[in-house]
């Protein structure tokens, strides 16, 4: 498999076996009609695994504010001639590119979306979104929010486990449709009443993290410094055809509208 943005939801499954009860009944849930895929990335040479990251039309005519964004893993054992296959919803493509690393995806080969999306806005997006696509398990997700209808934005609740001040995280994200653009932010906030409680009524300013006035900003311009450089899409490098054994378990459902 090469790694293209026409990709047509062809897991090359049909010669396999579902390894286990959860993958068996992934796949028969999957639709692949009301997806777009947005990034990913298939393992070389023998095509062992799949990551696919798409915007689930589906969603939209669901729950009220369910995430958009589905993040998709493939494990083939072609000794065994079995599969397994794992899906997850998430807000923002950040949180979903950071599932699929935790199943074994290089962070650089997933972090590219195709063309004619909206535009990150600044560096300081590129660096938030760096920041949790290779955050592994630092962020434990409470709570997520999509509006496709202005004002056209996510949010992802979240518990810093580093954050030795202000631990409760909200992820925001916002699209400015007449500049084809988004802007990502991080705020800290003591507990979820609080963070909860900014969200309701958007009173006073987003709270920024302390680490993030740590010397008047200085680590922080640096690091954003450092990703501009890099380019948006440079992470550490791993070994691209022997990813981590996803982790068998049922398929889960915990953006949106900027997305398309």
């Amino acid at each position: 498999m090469n790694d293209r943005f026409d990709f047509a939801f062809d897991f090359e499954l049909d010669e396999l076996a579902p390894a286990n009860a959860a993958s068996e009944e992934a796949l028969e849930r999957f639709w692949s009609g009301d997806l777009t895929a947005l990034s990913q990335h298939h393992t070389t040479p023998n095509g062992s695994h799949s990551f696919v990251i798409a915007h689930d039309q589906s969603a939209t005519w669901g729950a009220p504010d369910a995430p958009q964004v589905m993040a998709i893993a493939v494990a083939r054992d072609l000794t065994r001639f079995t599969y397994t296959l794992e899906t997850s919803h998430h807000a923002t493509v950040s949180f979903a590119q950071n599932w699929l690393v935790e199943r074994g995806c290089p962070p650089e080969k997933i972090a590219k979306v195709r063309d004619g999306l909206v535009k990150p806005a600044d560096d300081l997006t590129l660096w938030v979104e760096r920041q949790i696509r290779e955050s592994g398990t630092r962020y434990e997700v409470l709570d997520n929010h999509t509006s496709d209808s202005d004002p056209y934005e996510t949010w992802t609740l979240t518990r810093d486990s580093r954050a030795d001040e202000a631990p409760i995280r909200v992820f925001h994200e916002e699209c400015d449709h007449d500049a084809n653009t988004y802007t990502m932010r991080e705020g800290a906030f003591a507990d979820v009443g609080a963070a909860r409680s900014w969200l309701d009524d958007r009173s006073g300013p987003f709270p920024e993290p302390p680490e993030y006035s740590d010397h008047n900003g200085a680590v922080v311009r640096a690091r954003i410094a450092l990703a501009r450089s890099t380019g948006a899409s440079a992470a550490p490098k791993t070994d691209l055809d022997a990813p981590r054994t996803p982790p068998v378990g049922p398929a889960q459902r915990p953006v949106q509208g900027r997305l398309m």
